[in-house]
Parts: C-alpha cells; structure tokens; sequence
C-alpha cells in the first residue's frame, strides 16, 4: 500500500502522459528534488529507455542536500502504468508508481510513493533529508502540477 497517493485530471491523452513521465531523463522538468536523470549501462550497452528492467541513476537535489539513486524499471505499459524503484547499493529506497486512467476529458494521473527504507535508515536520514512524508507529499504535487501544465500546452494552438 503506498504511503503517498495524488491524482490528477489533464486534458491529454494517457499515452500522451506516459510518453512524458516514462522518458526520464526529462523527470527534472517536473520534480523540484529531481537534477538529472541518466539510462544505466548494464552489459555494456546502453539501457534502452522505459522498457522493464532498464536501470537508470537519478541525481537529486533538496536545499544545499545533493544525492544520487539507482533505479530500475518495475512497470511499463504504455498509456496505463509506468513505475520503478529506487535503491541505494542493496538497500531498497522506494516505490515510485504512476497510473494513467483515460476519461472523456482527457485523463487522469495518479502519482504513488511507497517508502520500503529499513526503520534504522529512515532514523539515520531523518537529520539530513527531513520527513520524507510531507516533503514528498508537495513534490507530488508539484510534479503533477507541472506535468498538467506541459502536458496541455502542448495542446494549445499558438
């Protein structure tokens, strides 16, 4: 069960907005914590993008903090769900997980985090990332409301 859940109603298509959140590199456009995002090498080539299984290496960043992840790939199925996990080395970080459910206006976005860090860690990191809950909890709604916003400008004529 996810400890954070948001959604979000965009006058787009759903495979429109898989398209934006599955094409990572560009997770910086939305996400305030979020620098940079890069497709892992794993056996030499190159990860092929929002495939499952590909790895990737988020860089972050929250006030002076600056950290990295390794993600994988967990869900990828275009215009309905796109999620991955996040660790650190062998220790499991996270669950980010988004749903795409198409409506008569469009369709609506569901953002999803569910923290998986070991107690001792959340403890440990507490003094140097803050409460995960409601940091998250606004960088949700940030993402959601930025990917809104590209998402239909796309839309309107110039």
């Amino acid at each position: 069960m996810p400890d954070l859940t948001e959604s979000i109603s965009v006058a787009a298509s759903a495979e429109t907005l898989y398209s934006l959140v599955s094409d990572l590199p560009r997770m910086n456009e939305w996400s305030p914590e979020c620098t940079h995002v890069t497709w892992s090498r794993t056996t030499g080539t190159p990860s092929s993008g929002p495939a499952v299984g590909a790895r990737f290496i988020g860089h972050n960043r929250a006030g002076a903090v600056r950290w990295f992840t390794f993600g994988r790939v967990v869900a990828a199925e275009p215009g309905r769900r796109f999620a991955f996990s996040i660790h650190f080395g062998p220790i499991p970080i996270s669950l980010w997980d988004y749903e795409f459910t198409a409506t008569g206006a469009g369709c609506e976005v569901t953002e999803s985090w569910t923290d998986h860090r070991p107690a001792v860690l959340r403890a440990a990191f507490r003094p140097i990332f803050g409460n995960r809950i409601p940091r998250n909890a606004a960088g949700i709604h940030t993402t959601l409301t930025r990917l809104k916003s590209t998402a239909e400008s796309a839309l309107r004529p110039e």
